[in-house]
């Protein structure tokens, strides 16, 4: 039996270069990102379980932090596909990334409009 452990960094706000529309493709637009990583895990975690056993909060953060600069990333699909890509090649032990990404400038009453991208390791 495989045993896994779910980490997430939520609501991460950053700025982002894309876009489709005139008005979008000069300037960064803000993004709302939130990353779920399924990681392969021992059965058990004791109490002096070492932190290598799990993964470092850290690493998901700024997988989202430091996105490639001056990069225009076309559709927010490629924001997500190159932050999953960025996980996967981080740590063999990571089978399944869910990243969660709302547009912040388009809404108009509060609404999240965006999207929710799942990728499992090939």
């Amino acid at each position: 039996m495989t045993h896994s452990l779910q980490l997430e960094v939520r609501d991460l706000e950053v700025q982002v270069l894309t876009g489709i529309y005139s008005e979008e493709t000069h300037l960064p637009q803000p993004l709302r990102i939130s990353v779920t990583v399924d990681l392969d895990t021992p059965a058990h975690f004791a109490a002096n379980t070492p932190l290598t056993a799990s993964k470092n909060y850290m690493d998901i953060k700024n997988a989202v932090l430091r996105l490639p600069a001056g990069v225009h990333f076309v559709l927010i699909e490629a924001v997500a596909d190159q932050i999953a890509d960025t996980l996967f090649a981080q740590d063999a032990r990571v089978s399944r990334v869910a990243i969660e990404i709302i547009k912040l400038a388009i809404a108009e009453a509060g609404e999240s409009i965006g999207i929710r991208r799942v990728r499992c390791r090939d």
